[in-house]
């Protein structure tokens, strides 16, 4: 722990607490959208999402598939090897999904589309190995 996970429905409950009597603070509606589990009970996990919030789900809402969003304003261009420079395979616009295969070092290698290839891990949300809230 932590570790990543996606959200396996459209419409999954985000909770103040572990359990379907603590209030609903938001819905999510992003299948798909990678999220940090932080903290865990059987059923429940406690989980960070790319904007900061923190959270319960039930653990029926998430799916062990990574995935990355993509950060910052601009497109983020995916490259055919992972270096600076090389060949541009497709883009990822912002908040955009896509599928983590692997991360080596500062890359990542991801699948969206039709079109694999590699991003900085400084250009997506869901690599980075350190809890990203508390």
């Amino acid at each position: 722990m932590p570790r990543y996970v996606s959200l396996k429905r459209n419409k999954v409950y985000a909770r103040k607490g572990p359990g379907v009597d603590y209030p609903a603070l938001w819905i999510y509606q992003a299948r798909g959208l990678p999220v940090q589990i932080v903290a865990e009970t059987l059923d429940w996990r406690r989980v960070c999402d790319p904007q900061g919030g923190a959270s319960w789900v039930h653990r029926s809402m998430v799916d062990g598939r990574r995935t990355v969003e993509a950060v910052g304003g601009d497109p983020v261009l995916v490259l055919e090897s992972p270096k600076t420079g090389a060949k541009v395979e497709g883009s990822l616009n912002a908040r955009a999904l896509a599928n983590l295969d692997r991360c080596e070092g500062d890359w990542c290698r991801i699948r969206v589309s039709g079109v694999t290839g590699w991003v900085r891990t400084d250009q997506v949300w869901g690599a980075a190995p350190a809890p990203q809230c508390r």
